[in-house]
């Protein structure tokens, strides 16, 4: 078994970043700062926030979590979208009322949209980048590959299979509604899952030397877990995300790409790089 430790990727993109703010802050005295909007108590939420938090001390980029009622968000967003100080703003999705996340994330500035889940996103989306970067840093050959995306999320199963078309690759996209997925999945050489729905993948629907990357998170009996069941990791002939480790941290990453890029934009005279 080849594990895709996403953590030690992590490890040097950080090392990139941490200079690149210190640039800003000393060269520029602009001071990055990301706002993250929480409006349910959720484990897997608490935990993302956690992690956030301690990625932007770790780099000096100053995080602020207002938990607040779902009702209070645009009145918070119209602030913080004024906010000079305030370059980066996320929505922890899911929100108390589901039916309202288009909207509200449509109120975030595009400038400071660095989830890149408004219509008008100037960033690309944090988890589809930090795939693409895992996938990259091991070598993984993903032309005239048949892939399997599983999921059609918005913050990751839909941008993602955006952004592999465009590049002309092979992709095949189901959900957990999908008729007979098992049979779908066996024939994929890399699956790419981010469903939340815990053990969704279980050994029995992956080819031998598959690739796969579990980018699904859920709680269950009070554990995070992901879509690969653990029976899965038995198997020594794939190359695969660890349980934990994998996307999670370089998708920390790739958001924080977007907080430095949006504070360099920031800076007058400056433009957002494309």
């Amino acid at each position: 078994m080849k594990i895709l430790n996403g953590r030690e990727l992590a490890d040097f993109i950080q090392e990139r970043q941490a200079p690149e703010v210190r640039a800003l802050r000393q060269a520029h005295h602009v001071f990055p700062k990301l706002a993250i909007i929480v409006t349910v108590d959720n484990p897997v939420i608490d935990l993302y926030v956690r992690l956030k938090s301690k990625y932007g001390a770790d780099l000096l980029v100053h995080v602020d979590v207002h938990r607040v009622d779902q009702a209070a968000v645009p009145k918070l967003l119209q602030d913080l979208n004024q906010d000079p100080t305030v370059h980066g703003i996320i929505i922890q999705l899911p929100l108390a009322d589901p039916s309202q996340t288009e909207e509200l994330v449509n109120l975030v500035a595009p400038a400071k949209d660095v989830d890149a889940l408004g219509a008008k996103a100037v960033y690309d989306p944090a988890t589809p980048i930090a795939i693409m970067w895992l996938l990259a840093g091991y070598n993984i050959e993903l032309r005239g590959k048949h892939i399997l995306l599983i999921g059609k999320g918005k913050l990751v199963g839909t941008p993602l299979a955006k952004m592999m078309l465009a590049s002309g690759l092979d992709v095949q996209i189901a959900d957990r509604t999908t008729a007979d997925l098992a049979a779908t999945a066996l024939e994929a050489d890399i699956i790419i899952t981010a469903t939340g729905s815990p053990a969704i993948l279980y050994p029995k629907m992956i080819k031998k030397f598959a690739v796969v990357v579990d980018a699904g998170v859920a709680s269950e009996d009070g554990k995070t877990v992901g879509d690969v069941a653990s029976e899965v990791y038995d198997r020594d002939d794939l190359t695969i995300t660890p349980v934990k480790g994998g996307v999670g941290p370089l998708t920390v990453c790739a958001l924080f790409e977007n907080v430095i890029r949006a504070a360099r934009a920031s800076i007058p005279g400056d433009q957002l790089e494309s």
